[in-house]
């Protein structure tokens, strides 16, 4: 009799063995088998990474798994698994394969990540190349050259197209914002503290296409944002036509100090010995006397006797 529709189907025996749990295995879990399992892990561990046995497992008929705690530094929560198995009417397990698993709690690695997926910004090192993206919601389908001369200078020579793909809308948008609010920006420190804005600066370069009208690129060497694209009302102090007061010389220009622990005191009323100062001093004491001389001689005679 046919199955009613929607009805589940019956249960054949191999369904029913395939559900039902496998019973525990008294020569798996035998004394015997634990040790020829922890002989098995002694083969390629180091004495003291395996601890306590801490149970069977069945994982089909007469197949098992020996768990043994982990006592390795850094493996809190792993355990090491030796998986056993028997023939039919052997009393005898025999050791199938070996391996270290961990936990509920144990501490874990991240999930693998491909590694075009794991670059970010500024990975890219010298000789790395990043894999083709075909579908880069960045790009879109760029002007290619027609062979026609008229045709194509103002979009090749011109306006620098010809590439396979060239910014899209989203690609433009997101560059945008990305330079706005980076250190080119206007929320930069030294933006902030800026007494004039890059859209006056005779070193700002702007840059081609609709990006030009909100950024340039910094052609000055002395400035911090040289060769790198700044916003028009970013700035910095390297602006092209800011200038610093002079305030003079910061530093206290201190009293002149006079050494007097060298000065030799001199006598210039003592003779020095030199004949010429001799002779000048003589001939200077005869020509103050002179005038005394011709007054003395025009007393009269009678005065003097007098």
């Amino acid at each position: 009799m046919p199955a009613k529709a929607g009805a589940a189907a019956p249960k054949t025996p191999a369904t029913r063995s395939a559900v039902r749990k496998p019973k525990a295995d008294a020569y798996l879990g035998a004394p015997e088998s634990v040790d020829q399992a922890r002989e098995a892990l002694a083969a390629f561990t180091r004495p003291g990474d395996v601890g306590d046995y801490t149970g069977l497992t069945m994982r089909a008929e007469r197949l098992g798994e020996l768990r043994f705690e982990c006592t390795m530094p850094g493996y809190r929560g792993w355990s090491w698994v030796v998986t056993v198995a028997r023939v039919p009417r052997s009393r005898t397990a025999t050791v199938s394969e070996t391996e270290l698993v961990p936990g509920d709690d144990s501490l874990l690695a991240p999930a693998w990540v491909p590694w075009a997926e794991r670059l970010r910004p500024g990975d890219l090192g010298p000789g790395d190349v990043l894999p083709h993206v075909a579908d880069d919601s960045r790009l879109e389908q760029g002007y290619e050259a027609t062979g026609e001369e008229d045709e194509d200078r103002l979009a090749v020579y011109e306006l620098g197209l010809g590439r396979p793909r060239v910014l899209s809308p989203l690609g433009r948008g997101e560059a945008a914002d990305r330079w706005y609010a980076g250190p080119g920006g206007p929320t930069a420190k030294e933006a902030v503290k800026a007494g004039a804005h890059c859209a006056t600066c005779g070193f700002v370069t702007p840059l081609a296409g609709s990006l030009r009208g909100l950024f340039g690129v910094c052609t000055n060497e002395w400035s911090s944002r040289d060769g790198q694209v700044v916003s028009y009302d970013h700035g910095c102090g390297a602006h092209s036509e800011t200038d610093t007061v002079d305030t003079g010389v910061q530093w206290p220009e201190p009293d002149p100090y006079l050494d007097d622990s060298s000065i030799i005191e001199m006598d210039l009323d003592q003779d020095s010995g030199d004949p010429d100062a001799s002779a000048e001093v003589t001939q200077s004491e005869t020509e103050e006397a002179a005038p005394g001389e011709a007054a003395a001689s025009d007393t009269p005679a009678a005065d003097v006797e007098d």
